[in-house]
């Protein structure tokens, strides 16, 4: 009897022995999320389309960025197709990008005329002033097409108020040019410059224009501050022109 009593005793004794455990599971559980995220960081996606895309030769990131910008805040009638124009580049240069946003593609890559008192080889002075025969930054709708004085054209309507929205007043449209071609670049070292159109190469202005009718999204970027300053559209990370961007958003009307 003694030996079944200490026998019990024992295997009670026994089952209280604690077993070895984790001393900080929280601690070990927080360390696990850390290494995760760092593992899975958060996904740019618009840098990952730009990519997928294959954009990095044919438009550079910013004014993609830009562009896709306006492009979800605006959301266009029309949202398969979106065009890009930068005139940080010079006019030898294809500047115009038109994109297949629901194929993921580019559609057309080429050249195009800025506005003759915008500058010479660059586009450098923007204005929305009847008469300027200026370019104008910023982002557009696209509408109908009609035959006039420059052939087979298509209407821009501005959507940013003091920086484009006179475009359709000034006749400022989409159209093609002799002056706009490789042929005038290899005699005068340039192209030749419109009254503030977006001129093109004869043989490609129908099949863009008809591409890009009727309610897509247009966006000429030119890398500006005084644009910058303007927009209520395109934001930016850079927190000295957000400041300025607040600063001078109500006393900035025009851009020149």
């Amino acid at each position: 009897m003694r030996s079944l009593i200490l026998m019990l005793v024992t295997l009670f004794l026994v089952s209280y022995i604690p077993t070895k455990q984790t001393e900080h599971p929280a601690t070990e559980k927080l360390d696990n999320l850390v290494l995760r995220k760092e593992v899975f960081p958060k996904i740019d996606e618009t840098r990952l389309l730009y990519r997928k895309m294959n954009l990095e030769l044919v438009l550079q990131y910013d004014a993609f960025e830009q562009a896709m910008q306006g492009y979800r805040t605006l959301q266009p009638r029309q949202d398969h197709i979106l065009t890009v124009i930068d005139f940080t580049l010079p006019s030898t240069e294809k500047r115009m990008v038109v994109l297949d946003m629901k194929d993921e593609k580019v559609l057309y890559h080429t050249i195009v005329s800025h506005g003759r008192n915008s500058g010479d080889k660059y586009a450098r002075s923007f204005s929305n002033r009847h008469g300027s025969y200026q370019s104008s930054l910023g982002f557009y709708e696209t509408e109908g097409t009609y035959q006039g004085g420059n052939g087979y054209s298509l209407v821009l309507n501005g959507l940013e108020k003091g920086i484009n929205d006179q475009a359709k007043a000034r006749a400022v449209v989409i159209h093609g040019a002799d002056y706009c071609s490789e042929s005038f670049i290899k005699s005068t070292g340039r192209l030749g410059r419109s009254y503030g159109c977006p001129a093109l190469p004869r043989e490609l202005n129908k099949p863009i224009i008809n591409t890009i009718k009727n309610g897509t999204l247009l966006y000429i970027y030119a890398d500006n501050p005084e644009y910058m300053a303007a927009t209520q559209i395109v934001r930016t990370t850079d927190q000295s022109l957000l400041a300025q961007h607040d600063t001078d958003l109500d006393s900035l009307g025009t851009l020149n």
